[in-house]
């Protein structure tokens, strides 16, 4: 029997296993750094991690599927490598895909947020995801071990996925750009694609093109716009100069933090002036305290707190280790034996805390739509209250909309755990008309609201727009908080009470 065309011949059962393997990883590390790309403009919230996980698995079922008919109806060895081609392109196509539909998603709905998705990242999973039963029918020869071929190549495209999704939370994002990576991944898509179209010794002009596409579709994904000085591990970071010497520290969506650089008592953001007042009229004027920060960001606080009150210590829980490389190298952030910042998430790390270690804890970990929701809950306000000397107190910033569910959760969680609760916002969020910053302050001591009401008068903290900020606590508080939800370990729906 003559041998068959070499064109015509199967595809060798490693290369078919690596091809199955290497597509499905591919979609898995679209899937994660699709995150990475939105969330300068729509922020990290578990409306966006759902919006990216259903729009993907979507792109992979319809991938699937239509995959199965094409291999039915038109030979997979004509199709395969352009169709990684295609899916390569369209993985290079989501830097500028996912900047520009994000940018038009900023602000609005989860409807908005799922069509950015869709248009950025959907089309790629579904193409890549249609060369798998490509493979699989090039490998049927017989049906004697058609389960065989199809169990085998099935275990391999989920252990792509595997890999890929723990090669890029835990390799590739700490290590290097979210752009280089996605440009390096299109790159081998269309050059894998290249060699299995060059295989069939013709389609020069389909080569020359996807080469051509690619290149530009590389240069335009590495020479476009992005809100990033720099990636870290989990944010997108920009300091950008105000004035003089001060400087904002941006982390995805929001204006994290503001520092002065030669000044660090100057406090700029409103609910930062609250949380300092609060700082200068617990203790006497002065004397030293012992402050533990849940959130680092720009270290604004725990600056001002070492400034005008000499001698205290000030320990932070930050999560992410670039932010605390940003702020040494780039708003002159210093550490020592007073001033010790300690990385990894807040709520393992309040647990090696000793039991009446700290005077003040603030909680500053709320960003935007960005809710770490397990240190939101009574859970997490034990633990606080557990590290607090006697006489501590506890204050949080939250981030609400006029619709107030999570700040009202928020202090209704809290008053199950102290004693003596007060929230401090303007007029405007109180009343529900604006969104914005509240302040919560939690002790199981009587809390210097006088003091307070009275020190905000001297420095005439304002929320610019909003009217002063007013002290909400009592008979008042209780009316605000209302049939608000309890937020457990076992039931907080943070996300949703912010953007319900």
């Amino acid at each position: 029997m003559p041998e068959s065309p070499r064109e015509d011949r199967p595809l060798h059962p490693v290369a078919a296993g690596a091809l199955v393997f290497g597509v499905s990883g591919a979609v898995l590390v679209l899937e994660i750094l699709a995150a990475r790309l939105l969330a300068p403009y729509v922020g990290l919230s578990l409306e966006t991690y759902t919006a990216i996980i259903g729009v993907v698995l979507a792109g992979i079922s319809l991938g699937t599927w239509l995959g199965g008919r094409v291999a039915d109806a038109i030979d997979p060895r004509r199709i395969l490598g352009p169709l990684l081609i295609l899916g390569g392109l369209l993985s290079l196509a989501t830097l500028p895909g996912g900047r520009g539909f994000g940018e038009l998603a900023q602000g609005r709905s989860a409807y908005a947020l799922v069509l950015a998705v869709l248009f950025s990242f959907f089309p790629p999973a579904a193409v890549l995801s249609a060369a798998s039963p490509l493979v699989v029918k090039l490998q049927l020869r017989s049906l004697t071990v058609t389960g065989h071929v199809v169990g085998r190549l099935s275990a391999l495209g989920t252990a792509g996925a595997i890999v890929g999704t723990f090669l890029t939370g835990f390799v590739l994002l700490p290590a290097f750009p979210t752009s280089g990576i996605v440009i390096v991944l299109g790159s081998i898509l269309v050059a894998i694609g290249c060699v299995l179209t060059a295989m069939r010794r013709r389609r020069l002009g389909l080569l020359s093109a996807s080469v051509l596409a690619a290149a530009a579709l590389a240069l335009v994904g590495a020479a476009g716009p992005s809100r990033c000085d720099v990636e870290t591990a989990y944010f997108c970071a920009k300091v950008e100069r105000e004035g003089q010497s001060g400087r904002v520290l941006r982390l995805d969506d929001l204006s994290h933090s503001h520092v002065d650089l030669e000044d660090p008592t100057v406090l700029v953001f409103p609910y930062v002036q609250v949380l300092g007042d609060f700082a200068d009229v617990f203790r006497p004027k002065g004397s030293p305290i012992a402050m533990l920060s849940i959130g680092g960001g720009g270290f604004t606080l725990p600056r001002y707190v070492a400034a005008t009150r000499p001698g205290s210590r000030n320990d932070i829980l930050e999560l992410d280790s670039g932010v605390v490389r940003i702020s040494k190298e780039r708003l002159g952030f210093k550490t020592g034996p007073l001033m010790r910042v300690h990385t990894g998430d807040a709520r393992g790390r309040l647990r090696d805390v000793p039991r009446d270690s700290f005077d003040l804890a603030i909680g500053d970990a709320f960003s935007g739509s960005a809710i770490p929701w397990h240190l939101a809950t009574e859970e997490a306000a034990e633990e606080v209250l557990r590290i607090l000397r006697p006489g501590g107190t506890y204050g949080m910033n939250i981030i609400d909309r006029p619709s107030q569910d999570l700040v009202r959760a928020e202090v209704r969680t809290v008053q199950q755990v102290f004693r003596h609760v007060a929230l401090v916002a303007p007029r405007d969020l109180i009343a529900g008309r604006a969104g914005g910053n509240y302040v919560l302050l939690a002790s199981d001591s009587e809390l210097p609201l006088g003091r307070l009401e009275a020190h905000m008068v001297r420095r005439r903290n304002r929320n610019i727009g909003h009217g002063p900020q007013v002290v909400v606590a009592g008979s008042e508080l209780k009316r605000f908080v209302g049939d608000a939800v309890l937020l457990t370990d076992d039931y907080a729906p943070a996300d949703q009470l912010l953007t319900r």
